[in-house]
């Protein structure tokens, strides 16, 4: 099967209801999206995260979605993933999706590396016998040394993402949906992440990654989108984005 992706006029809203005018502002500030506020009666608002996105990807795709917090890269990335369905508008993804949006989702604290690892690759549908499999090759990968026996609260920021990341990127899946937290590694990390998704196209063959990190989006990405707001501000070529950069 050809793996795609093709959203279609997708909006998303998110409901705030019974928010007093007075505790509306710090409700909206504690959420992680961004949108319009929009009043739809007395004591229902609510944010409007997504607003009109179109956009299709085919096989060979690699996306980098760009905007500053609450910009609406994240509910884009959870429409993508099947998180969320859109309120209004056409989602088609076709492919096996594996998706890395919080970095703390199905993690343990308390559990080692090693258990972490295991339970990521679980929740990517991956058997035991491909698990054990894939372990060496996912513990190479992290550079956690010694660390994967030790328990994940011992880890920094960094060291997470790449066991994270480690997994993520070993999973069999025809498309590759990942959020900005990559740039929590070092330098070290971050160039080899990039070499290794610049290197997924006999395995993913479509990624679509969340940054902040303009030299990461130009080096492994052939398109980009810029958002604001939950509205795609620009989408086209990286090349058509960077010449537009420069010139602004």
């Amino acid at each position: 099967m050809t793996s795609s992706i093709e959203l279609t006029d997708v909006t998303l809203d998110y409901n705030l209801y019974s928010v007093r005018a007075q505790s509306l502002r710090n409700t909206v500030l504690n959420m992680a999206v961004g949108g319009r506020l929009i009043q739809a009666g007395k004591d229902v608002t609510y944010v409007r995260a997504l607003s009109n996105v179109s956009l299709k990807l085919n096989e060979g795709d690699r996306l980098a979605v760009i905007g500053h917090n609450g910009s609406g890269k994240t509910s884009l990335l959870k429409i993508l993933a099947g998180i969320y369905s859109p309120t209004l508008g056409k989602v088609d993804v076709r492919g096996r999706i594996s998706s890395m949006i919080s970095i703390s989702v199905g993690l343990d604290i308390e559990a080692s590396g090693l258990e972490n690892i295991r339970n990521l690759a679980m929740m990517q549908m991956m058997s035991d016998r491909e698990i054990k499999r894939r372990m060496p090759a996912i513990v190479e990968f992290s550079g956690l040394g010694a660390f994967v026996h030790m328990p994940l609260k011992t880890y920094s920021a960094g060291m997470v993402a790449r066991l994270t990341f480690s997994v993520a990127t070993q999973v069999d899946a025809d498309i590759l949906i990942m959020d900005e937290w990559i740039s929590a590694g070092d330098a070290d990390f971050q160039k080899r992440a990039a070499d290794r998704l610049n290197n997924m196209d006999d395995s993913a063959k479509i990624v679509v990654l969340a940054t902040h990190d303009y030299q990461l989006a130009a080096k492994v990405c052939n398109k980009v989108m810029t958002m604001e707001s939950g509205v795609p501000t620009f989408l086209g070529t990286t090349e058509e984005w960077l010449e537009r950069s420069s010139a602004a």
